[in-house]
């Protein structure tokens, strides 16, 4: 009996020291990589700002007033040039790299799930019950398409798939998003990341012009292609908020920002489905068994979880003018606007600004230049097909 006190408190310290050990490793990882984050952190500030100026600029010289108006311009591509224009010129010091890579795997994820509270159920039934269709149809022929284009080009797999989800989905954040289930190192990351960039600057410069041409006198045929053809989210309220302002559509721009919503709610679809394709495309090592729950990450099913949040809340509001019984609507909208429009675009900045500063161009270079192939022609295809499927709706 009394060797059982003495074991029984050396149990109990081992259960403390071992709920500890967890925390106390977790803050000493902090501590170690404040100093990276900071600089992750203080590089996507730059961008945004930078983006917001030159976004202004834009708008201004397309004669759009940008006063109250989102700018076109993505401060998470601008963080990541920053990143990458530091890492090719200056250079940065070692000591930063824990943070670095702090950012680019837990910073990261928080952005992605924090996009969730974007997108409410509510606001993609309000496309329609002719876009919506529409929508899920060319997003599985970008998907189909992209892969299709990466493999007759001779790409990586983890490559191609990169370009099916930032084409077919939401640019810069289902390439994030999608990276690690496929396993894709960072060059392919940065690669896709500036595809986006290029292609999706170009699409959100030229398509409110040929929006117009072919649809000129349909506001759902002019916003189903603005929604559906450029790939970033930022770029397609670029191309919209210039449509809306030269043309006086204003109708457009909501059709608009409404499909392109639609599509991003496909992400929770296109991760788990690039998984497995990756997988059984032989990504999964030899012998190695992968369960249905691998196919869908923790950040996907909590971005999931806010989504349904973001839906409940819009619910309550509208039938009872209190979300979840307990928020007016300016707190609720209010939140909602601090966690996704303020702190997701700053997490995903600081994840990209890692990318970048972690990205050599002489390393990209060697990826050769098929990759910018895949991604023309799958910009190109998506277009293509944007413009046919709007003119048969309009």
């Amino acid at each position: 009996m009394e060797t059982k006190g003495p074991a029984r408190q050396n149990e109990a310290g081992a259960r403390r020291a071992s709920f500890h050990c967890p925390i106390r490793r977790g803050i000493e990882r902090l501590l170690l990589g404040a100093p990276g984050l900071g600089a992750a952190l203080g590089i996507a500030w730059l961008g945004g700002h930078l983006a917001h100026g030159l976004g202004r600029g834009l708008l201004v010289l397309r004669g759009v007033d940008p006063a109250g108006k989102a700018g076109p311009i993505s401060a998470i591509s601008m963080a990541v040039l920053l990143g990458v224009l530091l890492a090719n010129t200056v250079g940065l010091p070692a000591f930063l790299q824990p943070g670095l890579d702090l950012a680019r795997r837990v910073v990261l994820r928080l952005g992605i799930v924090l996009v969730g509270l974007k997108l409410s159920v509510v606001d993609v039934l309000r496309v329609g019950a002719v876009g919506i269709p529409a929508v899920l149809v060319l997003v599985a022929f970008a998907f189909a398409a992209s892969l299709w284009l990466g493999r007759r080009l001779g790409v990586s797999r983890e490559l191609g798939s990169l370009a099916a989800a930032s084409t077919a989905i939401c640019g810069i954040t289902a390439t994030l998003a999608v990276a690690p289930v496929v396993k894709a190192d960072e060059r392919e990351v940065a690669y896709t990341v500036a595809n986006v960039t290029l292609f999706g600057l170009i699409g959100m410069l030229v398509y409110p012009y040929v929006a117009h041409a072919f649809f000129a006198d349909s506001s759902l045929g002019a916003g189903l292609f603005l929604g559906t053809s450029i790939h970033d989210t930022s770029q397609v309220m670029g191309a919209a908020l210039t449509y809306a302002g030269v043309y006086g559509d204003e109708q457009a721009l909501q059709i608009a920002t409404v499909a392109k919503l639609t599509r991003n709610s496909l992400l929770v679809a296109v991760v788990p489905t690039l998984a497995f394709l990756h997988a059984r495309a032989g990504g999964t090592s030899a012998g190695e068994r992968r369960s249905i729950r691998s196919y869908f990450p923790g950040f996907v099913l909590a971005f999931v979880v806010l989504s349904l949040v973001r839906t409940v809340g819009d619910l309550g509001l509208e039938q009872q003018g209190r979300a979840f019984g307990l928020l007016s609507e300016p707190a609720f909208r209010e939140l909602v606007h601090l966690l996704a429009d303020r702190i997701s675009p700053l997490a995903l900045g600081t994840a990209l600004a890692a990318v970048g500063a972690g990205t050599r161009l002489s390393i990209l270079r060697g990826l050769g230049i098929r990759p910018l192939a895949v991604g023309f022609g799958a910009a190109l295809a998506v277009g293509v097909a944007s413009a046919l499927v709007s003119v048969l709706l309009a």
